[in-house]
């Protein structure tokens, strides 16, 4: 039905959470083919849900933060979540839009008198969603700028405005929780954007490729 979150930290002390991350943020420095060996091992569990928690983590949420992010955000969030000390989501499914990342609604608004940017707007499905520390947010920054108008940011799930609505049900993965998050007028600095502003749908794209 779930599985602890002490196996993430485990994970992270045995080096499987780096396999193919680098050095310099405590990964082994391997190859993409490394990385093909835990997943082939981790079957051994039989636990479909903890491959795709752990999956998340180290082939989805952290390969946007390691090509995109600056230095503070790698040391902040990558170096951590290799560890096992963070755990991390990525947050690109909405409730009308589905997968369809050129279809999401959630928005960020810069509020020009604070330099601060202002986030509204839901994800579903969000694996990790009820145990993550942070989420890597797909939002839409400029609605009139077509595929130019997403942004990335990188948003601690702790912070006012943010709610885990519900752990949804599912017909199989039980031990993968996921969640229904809202945002609302959720506060983040400059230093949450992940890449460029205007290029997220780019950034997101070369993610999922891999």
């Amino acid at each position: 039905t779930t599985f602890p979150d002490w196996v993430f930290r485990r994970m992270g002390e045995l080096g499987f959470l780096g396999l193919d991350k680098p050095v310099e943020y405590g990964g082994q420095g391997g190859d993409y083919y490394s990385a093909l060996v835990l997943a082939e091992e981790i079957v051994h569990a039989r636990c479909g849900g903890l491959a795709m928690g752990i999956a998340v983590q180290t082939d989805m949420a952290l390969p946007p933060i390691l090509a995109f992010g600056t230095e503070e955000q790698k040391r902040q969030w990558a170096e951590p979540a290799i560890k096992g000390e963070k755990i991390l989501c990525l947050g690109i499914t909405e409730p009308d839009a589905g997968s369809d990342v050129a279809g999401i609604k959630t928005r960020a608004v810069r509020d020009e008198a604070t330099g601060e940017w202002v986030i509204n707007g839901s994800k579903t499905y969000i694996t990790n969603g009820h145990r993550a520390d942070v989420i890597v947010l797909v939002t839409k920054t400029d609605p009139d700028a077509g595929y130019d108008g997403f942004t990335l940011f990188i948003v601690p799930l702790d912070l006012p405005g943010v709610t885990r609505e519900k752990l949804l049900r599912k017909l199989g993965m039980h031990a993968s929780d996921t969640a229904l998050l809202s945002f609302q007028d959720v506060r983040v600095p400059d230093s949450a954007v992940l890449g460029q502003v205007g290029k997220g749908f780019y950034h997101i794209m070369w993610e999922l490729q891999g």
